[in-house]
């Protein structure tokens, strides 16, 4: 379930803030929002969220799942399709 922008809002439970995360992130991954935001972060705070998010992901995804699902790369060695 997508949340229009006006109905994100964080803490009052885990499926809302579930919810709201997954509406977040797909704005800020919106083609236009993301050029214009990485031309105005300097080159600290591209290196500081670069950290803090790729740590998120190895946290929290297998090595498969960072491929197919973050990268998008079907064909990685690690993706089930390609074992046999």
């Amino acid at each position: 379930m997508t949340l229009e922008s006006q109905q994100i809002c964080f803490g009052l439970n885990p499926q809302l803030d579930q919810q709201s995360l997954s509406s977040f992130l797909q704005l800020a991954g919106r083609q236009e929002f993301a050029d214009f935001l990485s031309q105005r972060l300097s080159e600290e705070e591209i290196h500081a969220f670069v950290d803090f998010f790729t740590g998120i992901l190895k946290r929290n995804l297998s090595e498969e799942e960072y491929h197919r699902l973050f990268l998008q790369d079907e064909h990685h060695p690690h993706h089930p399709a390609e074992k046999g």
